[in-house]
């Protein structure tokens, strides 16, 4: 047994990996850095730091060296004891993707908790034209993330629809899903 599994047997404490993921423009980040701010001896990861290239190119080269960099960062951050909590947001719009970063984990016992935040196609394009007039986003990306929107609601994961509710709501309800009862 490994220090890092010694000390979680000793205080009883089971790391969680939180993966909140959903269409483009939904929310994610501005949650999870609330989340982050919530919960004790937490980390917050974003997928999107590991593509954050220019140019911006999809190949399978890149693919298999972003979730290669994803694990690695999720792998250290489950096997530092300093952490409880590792909160991970990304637009995984297929499971096999979170799949794939999950089989690159190491063999150690964590909680994981898969959450996707949706929410209406109304609410999401408001959302996106206002990232798009504070040149937070360009106008292709409406188009594309509500194309994706129906992929989340047929994940196998909790879902949490934040079409109404304000980014505190949405952590009070991320925080009532993962705790231990």
């Amino acid at each position: 047994m490994n220090h890092n599994q010694w000390e979680k047997l000793k205080v009883g404490i089971m790391k969680k990996l939180i993966v909140i993921n959903g269409t483009m423009g939904v929310g994610k980040t501005s949650t999870c850095n609330k989340l982050n701010e919530a919960l004790p001896k937490s980390v917050f990861l974003d997928g999107d730091w590991c593509w954050n290239m220019n140019p911006f190119v999809v190949t399978d080269e890149t693919k298999e060296m972003v979730t290669d960099n994803i694990s690695y960062l999720l792998n250290s951050y489950i096997n530092c004891s300093e952490f409880e909590n590792i909160i991970f947001c990304w637009v995984i719009h297929r499971e096999e993707i979170l799949e794939e970063i999950i089989t690159k984990l190491d063999n150690v016992d964590y909680e994981l908790h898969f959450i996707t935040l949706i929410c209406s196609e109304e609410k999401l394009r408001s959302r996106l034209v206002k990232d798009v007039e504070n040149e937070v986003r360009e106008w292709d990306i409406i188009d594309r993330s509500i194309k994706r929107l129906q992929n989340y609601v047929l994940m196998s994961s909790k879902k949490i629809d934040v079409s109404d509710i304000e980014i505190s709501m949405t952590v009070e309800k991320i925080r009532d899903l993962i705790v231990d009862k």
